[in-house]
């Protein structure tokens, strides 16, 4: 008989939950919430604890401002408690504790993984396999390239078996150790599209998005990870310095894998066409705005000057953005990419259930914003039409391309077709009544992009409307610094309403502009795209 100790145990950890609350300076503080807790809890926790002063903050979860229910946070949630826009101030003293401070007050596990639903064996082996190497004294070691703070963590053997990256440690982000700084958490990162701090959950939704491992994107998870290898930066730590206890982060955890170079060590006229066009999928289904060659890692997989290869996408931070913008899609004039797909590609792509992946991604990763959300229901949709239709990966990836003619950008074909679906909602929802335009800020948006929609037969055809872009003329990469990007389509700006409408319309349009496109065999997209990218 169990005994009654037991089971007030067992109630008493029902009823509290595990949450990680993160400032918008990056310092992490793991925290037992009781069911009556609310947001007033939590900052007068985050104030004691932290010192973190907490008058006039904010405490949200993905797009749900938290005003005090927390009912709708499960365990193992990251939460965000950031300034209000009106009262920050670059020039205000940050008062954010030391390090020392940090751990002292925070003894959780060395590595704690995040918002784990499912099933997440893989992944507490992996972490398992890290832990031990740690307490035996096996130190992870920087990544020396790319923009943003990474690390390889090691086995007991001494082999790298995970990569980490801090989502404070992210260009731009208050604790970037190579000097990209200047914002915090929450605001426009590299891409306007992609706020800082948020690359990290985007990793994993490419992880939980490639179903069956059919691109083979390696194992990711959303940790809280503790080590005095994270960089701190003086403003943050408040000039103290960095004791070998460490301190806490948010970050993503990606498994390692060994390989012999990436694309762009090599040509690319060795890569199987299964794996570009696998890569290629993927990458179109969650708008990768960041697909250059660094991120595609190339193993051997037999001898010989002419052995085969395999090919593995990593760096999926730059993904599913919050508004339609221009892509880089490194594959796009691969000749593997103007190869039909087969037929097996086909059935998978005919397989795919967008309503499935977003209930998927809005339980696993419930702080993932609802615009990145239908960017992935778009895109998918998108891609199985034009797989229909018989368009090969390179017509789907210049469908979804701009194009960059000296100080002029053009709107891609795909956001032609959503700009008339948009104009056509707009003049539906005018005659039938169903949607208050001072409500609205689709609307608005809608009437502002008005004078750039061209109707669907008119998609590769005829002038498009244009506006101002970089400098130089070219496509610029994410690397380069460049000022904020026009948004020809907000899907944020609908309600729910015109958002079922605007997939009606989008769905009746683009069947008509792909068979267009198909019978006139126009290639819109000979010109090269200039531009390395990002490598995080």
């Amino acid at each position: 008989m169990e005994s009654p100790i037991s089971n007030k145990m067992s109630v008493s950890l029902l009823n509290k939950r595990r949450v990680f609350v993160q400032t918008e300076n990056g310092c992490v503080l793991g925290m037992e919430l009781e069911r009556k807790d609310d947001a007033h809890t939590v900052k007068r926790r985050m104030q004691l604890t932290l010192n973190v002063p907490t008058a006039e903050t904010s405490l949200t979860f993905g797009d749900i401002l938290l005003n005090n229910d927390l009912s709708a946070i499960r365990t193992d949630s990251p939460l965000l408690l950031t300034k209000n826009l009106m009262h920050r101030s670059s020039s205000t003293p940050c008062l954010s504790p030391t390090a020392n401070a940090l751990q002292q007050k925070d003894q959780s596990n060395i590595v704690e993984i995040i918002g784990h639903s499912g099933d997440f064996t893989e992944t507490k082996e992996l972490v398992d396999e890290i832990v031990i190497a740690l307490r035996s004294n096996i130190e992870p070691v920087p990544v020396n390239g790319g923009l943003g703070g990474a690390y390889y963590f090691k086995n007991l053997n001494g082999e790298s078996v995970a990569i980490v990256k801090p989502t404070d440690e992210e260009p731009f982000a208050p604790n970037n150790p190579k000097g990209f700084v200047g914002k915090v958490l929450g605001q426009p990162g590299l891409k306007q599209s992609v706020k800082v701090g948020e690359t990290g959950f985007r990793e994993v939704a490419a992880y939980l998005l490639d179903h069956d491992h059919f691109a083979r994107v390696p194992l990711t998870s959303l940790v809280k990870i503790t080590h005095s290898i994270f960089n701190l930066n003086d403003c943050v730590i408040g000039n103290a310095i960095q004791n070998n206890k460490g301190v806490s982060k948010i970050a993503s955890l990606q498994q390692f894998i060994p390989h012999d170079f990436d694309a762009s060590d090599h040509g690319s006229s060795r890569f199987p066409v299964a794996d570009v066009h696998r890569i290629g999928i993927l990458d179109v289904r969650i708008f990768n705005t960041d697909r250059h060659a660094g991120n595609i890692l190339v193993s051997k997989v037999s001898d010989g000057e002419f052995g085969r290869v395999e090919l593995v996408p990593i760096d999926h931070g730059l993904c599913l953005p919050e508004c339609l913008e221009d892509p880089y899609f490194e594959w796009i004039h691969w000749p593997q990419a103007s190869i039909p797909f087969s037929e097996t590609e086909l059935e998978y792509i005919k397989s795919l259930d967008a309503n499935f992946d977003a209930k998927m991604l809005r339980k696993e990763l419930p702080m993932i914003r609802e615009a990145c959300i239908r960017v992935l229901i778009l895109c998918t949709s998108f891609l199985k039409e034009a797989a229909t239709f018989g368009l090969c990966l390179a017509e789907i990836g210049g469908m979804m391309s701009r194009q960059f003619r000296f100080s002029d950008q053009e709107p891609s074909e795909l956001e032609v077709i959503c700009l008339e679906a948009m104009k056509q909602v707009m003049g539906l929802s005018d005659s039938e009544e169903q949607i208050d335009e001072k409500d609205s800020k689709f609307a608005k948006s809608a009437m502002v992009n008005q004078t750039r929609a061209l109707s669907y037969n008119q998609v590769g055809l005829g002038k498009k409307g244009r506006v101002k872009a970089c400098a130089n003329g070219v496509r610029s990469s994410a690397k380069e610094s460049v000022g904020a990007p026009t948004s020809f389509v907000k899907v944020t700006d609908m309600n729910e309403d015109e958002w079922r409408l605007f997939l009606m319309k989008f769905k009746e349009l683009v069947g008509p502009a792909m068979a267009a496109r198909k019978i006139s065999g126009i290639n819109m997209r000979n010109n090269p795209r200039i531009g390395s990218s990002c490598q995080f």
